[in-house]
């Protein structure tokens, strides 16, 4: 990347203006075009959402949407769709014992309904107000419920593949198991043994830290600072880690750039979180120095793999070891090319980097790292500079899709190619489409110096004294 130290939040405050109009008209599209037979809207294809029948891990973003297009705009409408949506449709995801997206799916619905509660933003109501509580409190649990044991009594939440298998993007998950705990909910198994969510949130964590992200070191010292692998296989007989693997990368040995950039924003996130927490809770699982030391060694190390090998614009291509990338000669020193006729960009990936990138960047300048946290601030503006206008904010009226270029399954051959191309570019997906809102969100509340946004903001009181309600000190 080629990071611009010019650039300031406000320089992009007409495209954000642009980016929330064009984010109304798209989910009014969806609401009135999309048939829910269907399932969960997943990608588009020749510009209207269709799906997939894999999981239905992408409804929460679909809704989720329309509560995070009320944030920005106070547009009523978005608010009661959003609201009503949840109520009629989500409660099965809330049970759903056979997928690891607990966090995805019902943190981005009843989690945003509960924040802007909590923040004053929306009336409250006591039974509302207990209702989204409740759905989050259960939903941790049930996620925490996917349990694999392995080495020195630690352990991490399965994915959908079965107990041997650890997804690097499960940690943006591990926001529900923090809320759920944070909401003083009880998980209880066999015998009525309590189950802390904390406990179980941390080790996941670091699982992901130890078997998911490399570092150049140790068992790694073949590898690169910062790389991650898709899937890590376990044996779940004896809990030893056997090998890296990939389901939608191109393998276990290279990156990719989307399970990246989960990691990038998990791991940031996480270490915003553990800044409200007081030092004895965290002594369960060694304690505040220990969790934040491999927390901010996994967030920066990735962070920095996504700068050192994504393009000058900071749009990544689908993986970094993708096989044809060498045929585009030096790529890395040249702005992402979506139409090129060997191997897709992934704009999904920049929207979910890009707000790791910002909150890394934020977290250290508060912790008086003012050097390296306006680096990462940087890189994020940088980022969305670039994704917040043509070629990848879509502006075609007809087009359900609000961010273009995005990639959801290469090895599997999902993705649309449209007539006169070889490889599929210029769609949407539903996750690109939430996380480009998210950040937007984010963004625009730094511009506006209101409440810095977060997925725990209120909901998880009390908070450590000196904890900031309002905007933290920003990189310069």
């Amino acid at each position: 990347m080629q990071i611009d130290n010019a650039i300031h939040p406000a320089d992009l405050s007409s495209k954000l203006a642009q980016f929330w109009e064009l984010s109304g008209q798209k989910i009014q599209l969806i609401e009135n075009e999309y048939d829910v037979s269907k399932g969960s809207p997943v990608f588009t294809a020749q510009g209207h959402y269709t799906t997939r029948g894999w999981t239905e891990w992408t409804q929460g973003f679909q809704f989720g949407s329309a509560i995070l297009q009320f944030d920005a705009t106070y547009d009523v409408d978005f608010l009661e769709m959003g609201r009503q949506k949840t109520l009629s449709v989500m409660a099965p995801h809330i049970s759903h014992i056979g997928v690891h997206d607990h966090g995805f799916n019902n943190v981005s619905t009843y989690g945003n309904l509960l924040r802007l509660m909590q923040e004053g933003r929306i009336p409250t109501n006591d039974w509302e107000k207990n209702f989204y509580e409740l759905a989050l409190k259960i939903s941790g649990a049930v996620q925490a419920s996917r349990w694999t044991p392995i080495k020195d009594g630690a352990g991490f939440i399965s994915s959908f593949n079965g107990p041997h298998s650890l997804f690097v993007d499960t940690i943006r998950s591990c926001r529900a198991l923090v809320l759920s705990h944070a909401l003083g909910h009880v998980f209880q198994g066999e015998g009525d043994v309590k189950i802390n969510l904390l406990e179980r949130a941390l080790h996941h964590i670091k699982a992901t830290a130890d078997y998911s992200v490399f570092y150049g070191e140790g068992r790694d010292s073949y590898d690169l600072w910062g790389r991650t692998a898709h899937e890590s296989i376990f044996n779940v007989k004896d809990g030893n880690f056997r090998c890296p693997n990939s389901q939608q990368g191109y393998s276990g040995f290279t990156t990719w750039t989307r399970g990246l950039a989960w990691a990038m924003c998990g791991f940031a996130e996480q270490l915003e979180w553990l800044t409200t927490r007081e030092d004895a809770e965290l002594e369960l699982v060694g304690g505040r120095t220990r969790i934040e030391a491999f927390m901010l060694k996994a967030a920066t190390a990735t962070c920095d793999f996504y700068i050192a090998h994504t393009p000058i614009d900071g749009i990544p291509y689908w993986d970094t070891g993708a096989p044809n990338l060498h045929r585009l000669g030096d790529y890395l020193n040249r702005p992402a090319d979506p139409y090129n006729d060997v191997e897709p960009v992934d704009s999904s990936a920049a929207a979910i980097g890009a707000q790791g990138l910002l909150r890394l960047g934020n977290y250290l300048t508060n912790k008086g790292n003012a050097e390296a946290g306006k680096r990462y601030w940087q890189a994020g503006l940088t980022v969305l500079n670039t994704l917040f206008d043509v070629p990848y904010l879509s502006t075609d009226p007809a087009h359900q899709g609000l961010i273009l270029h995005s990639i959801y399954h290469q090895p599997n051959g999902w993705d649309y190619v449209p007539a006169g191309s070889k490889i599929a570019n210029s769609e949407s997906s539903m996750w690109g489409d939430y996380h480009a809102r998210e950040v937007a969100l984010y963004l625009q509340r730094i511009i506006r110096n209101e409440p810095y946004y977060t997925f725990f903001n209120r909901v998880a009181e009390p908070r450590v004294a000196g904890t900031p309600d309002r905007q933290p000190s920003l990189p310069q």
